[in-house]
């Protein structure tokens, strides 16, 4: 298939068309730009407490967690201050590009985008797939539920590729990014996780937070920096393999005090809270070339009937770019992007996200942020202003002008 990640990650088991498009694939997303710089990135981010390099064990301010895999490390750096709008405020346009199965295989495309988001102020979310940093040889310490121990529909992956995913997830850490679950397994149908209970959930996000927390004792690599961060803490929500199973999912995050879910399929209206986690779904933009409309996800290009080798790049790009436009010259929905590490059509999709983030993340009152960033944002507001902005429907601007309107 071209590259070294097609024996990694396998693809999704569900493939839905337009214009009802869902389903999301295997795989092995801000800042605030505009006029107010107290939501500029960085400001008032706290200091690392001697260690610049995201935890050295021993350094002054770094708190060693459990096998030291992680650490406590401070507050993390580049957060933007939230504050709630002003009456009669415009609200920002918020974008969120997010990665499902976040790993490194040796192409460079983790690192590739982090550079991406650095140089146009964009943090992300990156969904770890927990058993991506459990060895092969220990690959029997997963036990999915209903599965045999060791099971699962994607690859593990090398040592080496190991440490590079340790090296990554640390940076895109310290950039300000978000690291969310993807879980670990990745199994979809009538036998994967559409089928699991709540305390079925519950055991495997469990298993995908231990993975992360002992990679020093389960890789052997004591002597590493660890991950600077507590990812009790910092793990707050996730997408589901395939869109699959989020009701019962969601009431296991509620429980575990998640903040938000994305597993789902939006229009581009302002989102709310569903079983007390928000609805943070990825949603259907315009899909060119037709009257239909197709899931911000690059699978779901990828699948659509229309694309084609030679229009793939084009496609999605386009795509998203009318979706911001209607979103932004209208309701100001959040416009949620969901992706893989993955150069399907000769990375046409890794093209388009590309040249999307360097159109929409410059532009003035744009804010692309990570899913942690926007609830916090969610979290601030006046919830009589959120009613308000959630009876828009997609596209839809105030009539009267937004300093009325709200």
């Amino acid at each position: 298939m071209g590259r070294a990640r097609r024996a990694v990650v396998g693809v999704c088991a569900v493939a839905v068309l337009v214009p009802a498009a869902a389903g999301g694939c295997a795989g092995p997303g801000d800042g605030g730009r505009g006029d107010s710089r107290d939501d500029a990135r960085g400001a008032g981010a706290a200091e690392r407490g001697g260690s610049s390099e995201g935890g050295v064990p021993g350094a002054r301010g770094v708190r060693l967690i459990g096998d030291g895999s992680t650490a406590w490390t401070g507050a993390q750096p580049r957060q933007p201050r939230v504050r709630r709008l002003a009456d009669g405020e415009k609200p920002p346009q918020f974008v969120v590009f997010s990665w499902d199965g976040a790993g490194e295989v040796g192409d460079g495309l983790f690192e590739h985008f982090r550079e991406v988001g650095r140089k146009y102020d964009a943090a992300m979310t990156y969904f770890l797939s927990g058993i991506y940093l459990l060895p092969e040889s220990k690959r029997s310490l997963y036990q999915a539920p209903g599965h045999a121990p060791g099971a699962s529909d994607i690859g593990l992956l090398s040592d080496a590729h190991i440490k590079e995913t340790v090296e990554q997830v640390r940076g895109a850490w310290l950039d300000g990014s978000e690291i969310g679950t993807h879980f670990n397994g990745h199994f979809c149908g009538p036998t994967g996780v559409a089928s699991w209970s709540k305390e079925e959930w519950k055991s495997e996000i469990a298993q995908a937070k231990r993975f992360v927390q002992r990679w020093k004792t389960h890789t052997g690599r004591h002597d590493a920096e660890p991950l600077p961060f507590d990812y009790d803490k910092e793990l707050t929500g996730a997408r589901t393999p395939c869109l699959e199973g989020r009701d019962n999912l969601r009431a296991a995050a509620r429980e575990l005090g998640w903040r938000y879910d994305t597993s789902g399929v939006s229009q581009q209206v302002w989102p709310a809270k569903k079983d007390g986690l928000w609805d943070l779904s990825m949603q259907l933009v315009p899909y060119p070339g037709s009257d239909r409309e197709e899931l911000t996800m690059d699978y779901n290009f990828k699948v659509n009937p229309l694309t084609t080798a030679a229009n793939a790049e084009a496609r999605m790009r386009d795509g998203l770019l009318a979706g911001f436009e209607r979103a932004y010259e209208g309701n100001r929905a959040p416009l949620i992007v969901g992706n893989h590490f993955e150069t399907w059509h000769d990375g046409a999709y890794m093209r388009a996200i590309e040249e999307t983030v360097k159109e929409v993340c410059p532009r003035k009152d744009v804010r692309c942020v990570s899913f942690r960033q926007l609830a916090d944002w969610l979290d601030a507001q006046d919830p009589g202003t959120l009613r308000k902005l959630r009876r828009l429907e997609v596209g839809q601007a105030p009539e009267e002008g937004w300093g009325r309107y709200l």
